[in-house]
């Protein structure tokens, strides 16, 4: 049985036409639809939140390892599942 949690991708990247479609990449080549992308800009940096209610936990460390590496991320962090925030 394959383990899910919910996760929570915010990201700070320079502001780039590309950058967008650059961080669904990882995603889409695993089959992974987010329920929610959020992002503004803010000159000349983009704040992007991507979102997953149930995503395979296997998946988490290497989707965010892609994120680190797409060009233009500055910074990268990621929110804890529900169940471990309200547990905290």
């Amino acid at each position: 049985m394959c383990d899910h949690q919910s996760v929570r991708f915010f990201l700070d990247a320079d502001a780039d036409p590309g950058l967008l479609p650059r961080l669904l990449a990882p995603f889409a080549r695993r089959d992974l639809t987010p329920d929610r992308m959020w992002a503004h800009r803010n000159g000349a940096v983009m704040h992007v939140e991507i979102a997953l209610a149930s995503m395979p936990s296997a998946e988490v460390h290497m989707v965010e390892g892609n994120l680190r590496q797409v060009v233009g991320v500055r910074r990268i962090s990621r929110a804890l599942p529900e169940t471990a925030a309200r547990a905290a």
